[in-house]
This record gives structure tokens, sequence and C-alpha cells, in this order.
């Protein structure tokens, strides 16, 4: 379905000056190995509604071509910085954003669906990449999945298998990733780079005033306002806190810990489902995007996360319980698969090491769940929310929103999260 201009802002309608038919020429000779490659149609489109990513922009080609065997068509996507949005471009400045998401593509991901290929597993873990560069700009080309049946979900809430499936290509991911840590650390070392170092991360003020905006929501809802004091108290070290949680497998590594190269920003837009053609109406695949944020850290980060910015309410209100054991079964099940030879984790042990890890929960709840939840029920609000403080502050009141914290705190008192802080 074709989007409307308004759904795009100005970066993602218009492309770049330099996307035209001599830059598609040039890559698909090199990769199809054709000198004679000649492009005889190019149609851009943007690729992402509004929403879908913050971080890049995106377009789809459809290039017509050919070469001595023939004529051709293929569905390109691009994949490159901002050039005109002044806020998205200051907070990308300087950010290792896409040499992280090359290194996955070329390096980590064919090693680690290598790994699985030798233990019997053929799951795949990302689409190839044609053509990438950081200099002199930072694109990247990979062929386009829509064609071969994969789509974003947009019409409705995914349901728990869909869920599921995002799960089990998350398992894989992080049982190989373990692997690698435990046989071959160096490989994995360069990935140090995840959403907390971001260039403008601490001074951003949609971060650094979601806690601050939390609490006086909680001091303004009657049946919450028991919880201010517990937010009040780290309110001033909680991001502090929350670094040392991000950065505990570069400097403060422990033994009786789980640690993975996670995905760093795993919600559902970030995710292509692909129809299943026996049973209409359901997917049978699932395919990862978007891998800027990949770094190591404790296992729960992506899991954390994904309570917040990727399950639906009932899912979340009971903490992700259930996918989060789908998630263990299947990892566990790989690791021994892929002859992990390290001690095998126990799901008592990950659900420990959730609570343990308690300041993102803080974070995602007070910072990242409102906007989430705001840009869900209305995503043309995405910029307006993100730039904009009185817009911002709105989406804490929201009805939804407040159900889902209030439940949310019920269980944080139960699991012992206000305690010692």
């Amino acid at each position: 379905m074709e989007k409307s201009n308004t759904e795009f802002n100005a970066d993602e309608l218009q492309p770049p000056t330099w996307l035209n038919k001599v830059f598609i020429e040039g890559i698909l000779s090199t990769y199809e190995n054709a000198p004679d490659l000649k492009v005889t149609d190019l149609q851009i489109t943007p690729a992402t509604a509004q929403g879908d990513h913050y971080a890049s922009i995106m377009f789809r080609t459809k290039v017509d071509y050919s070469t001595k065997k023939g004529t051709f068509s293929k569905s390109l996507i691009i994949k490159t910085m901002p050039e005109e949005d002044g806020h998205k471009k200051d907070m990308l400045s300087g950010s290792h954003l896409f040499a992280t998401e090359i290194g996955m593509y070329c390096k980590v991901l064919p090693e680690f669906e290598r790994i699985l290929q030798e233990a019997g597993d053929n799951t795949k873990l990302f689409v190839p990449c044609l053509y990438h560069s950081l200099k002199p700009r930072q694109v990247m080309i990979f062929e386009d999945l829509v064609p071969q049946g994969y789509t974003v979900i947009r019409d409705g809430p995914p349901t728990v298998e869909d869920l599921k499936l995002a799960f089990y290509k998350l398992a894989k991911w992080h049982a190989v990733s373990m692997k690698f840590i435990n046989e071959q650390p160096d490989f994995l070392k360069e990935f140090k780079y995840g959403l907390f170092e971001m260039p403008t991360i601490h001074t951003d003020p949609f971060i650094t005033n979601g806690m601050t905006t939390f609490i006086e929501m909680l001091d303004q809802v009657p049946e919450l306002r028991k919880y201010k004091q517990h937010f009040e108290k780290i309110k001033d070290s909680y991001m502090q806190r929350l670094k040392v949680e991000m950065h505990e497998y570069h400097k403060y590594r422990r033994n009786d810990r789980q640690y993975v190269l996670c995905h760093g920003d795993f919600h559902l837009r970030n995710m292509l489902f692909r129809n299943n053609k026996k049973k209409p109406g359901t997917y049978d695949d699932l395919m990862l995007v978007d891998f800027q944020f990949c770094n190591l850290c404790p296992i729960t980060v992506d899991l954390t996360y994904s309570i917040y910015m990727l399950m639906e309410s009932e899912q979340r209100c009971e903490m992700g319980k259930e996918l989060i054991n789908y998630y263990f079964s299947v990892l566990l099940s790989t690791l021994k698969n892929i002859r992990y030879k390290g001690e095998l984790p126990t799901e008592i042990g990950l659900w420990e090491q959730i609570r343990r890890n308690k300041y993102f929960d803080f974070f995602l709840i007070s910072t990242l769940l409102p906007m989430m939840m705001g840009i869900k029920s209305n995503t043309a609000l995405m910029h307006e929310v993100i730039q904009n403080t009185e817009a911002r502050k709105k989406t804490y009141y929201q009805e939804n929103y407040l159900k889902d914290v209030t439940k949310l705190l019920d269980n944080f008192e139960k699991l012992g999260y206000f305690e010692d802080l």
C-alpha cells in the first residue's frame, strides 16, 4: 500500500542525489561480475513508514537492467544516513552504528550461520548484504525481502505464535554468540557500542527528562503515588547504575552471569515475517533486521527490552514469562546441539539475572514505554514526541500506559525491585 507524503520526513521521502542509475549500475555490475550491465529503469520509493526506524533512512529501489545474459529486474533496499534532519544528524554524529551493522552482516552473522549448519541447523539469521561503505557516505544495500513474502506486521498486534518466531531466532543467535564468547572471545570484542554509547544519550532531553516526568506522573495519580519514594531515591543515580549493567561484560564481568551478543533493538519494526502459503493469515518464518546496536552485554538486555518494546500488554504485565521461558528452551537445546563447552544456563538463573538487572526496567518503564505506547496508538506522533517536551509529557497519562504501569509496579514490589535501592 502506498504511503502518503505526510507519513515521512523529508529525508525519508526524497532520495539523496547520489542514489541514481549510475550508482546502482556500478553496484550491480560488481556484485554480479557483469561489466556490461546497464540499468534501463530505476524507481525509488521510501522503504519504511514513519516510526519504523529512527537511526537511519531506507529506500526501496526497483531496478530493471540488462546484461549479455538477458534482461532482469531486482528490488533492493538502500539503507543510509539522513542528510537533512538536523536533530537526527546531531544524535547520530560520531556513532558506530554503520560500522557495527556492517560487521554483523559481513563478519558475524555468516559465521553464526556456519556454526548452526555444522550442527545440522539451517536456520537463516540474516539477508545477504550486496554492498556496503563507510566513506564517502554510509550506505548498505540488500536484496528486498518483500518479494519473497516477508512483511512488517502493521494491521494489528502480533499473536503469541508470531512473537515465538522472534524469540526462536533470538535464542539461536544468542546461543551461538555464547559459544564464541566461551571459545573465541576475540572474534566479537569489537562489538561494544550499544544504545548507551550513542554520543548524546546522556544529554538528550528525551532521555534525561524521562525519570523526572515519570515521577511527576506518579505524584499526580493517587493509586501510584506510593511508588514515588522509590524513584525519588534513584533519580540522580539510576543512569549511572544502568551504565554499569550495560558495560558489565567489558568492565565488571562476573562468572555467575551469562553474556551474549545482543541485538540491542529487539522490537516489532525490526522484524520481517514471512507469509505462510499453506496457512494464509499466519507466518512461517521471521528475519531480524537492523543490527546497529549489537553489542556484548548481559543475556538479560534483549529480553528485558522485549518486555516493554515488543510484547503486548497481556504478556508485558506477566513480565514476559511464557515467551521468555520459550526462548530459554530454544537457547538450551541449541547450546547442546552446537556443543557449547561452557556451563549451561538454568531457567532459574536466567530469571534471577533479569531481576538483578532491574535498572534497565526502571529506564524502560519511565522513558521508552510511554513513548512506544504513544507512537503505537498514533505513528504520526513519533517526531513530535521525541522532540517536543509537552507532547512527550502527555504520553505519561495515556490510559493504556497507566494500566500497564500499575500492574508492572506491583510486580516490581513483589519481586523485591525496590529493596536495597
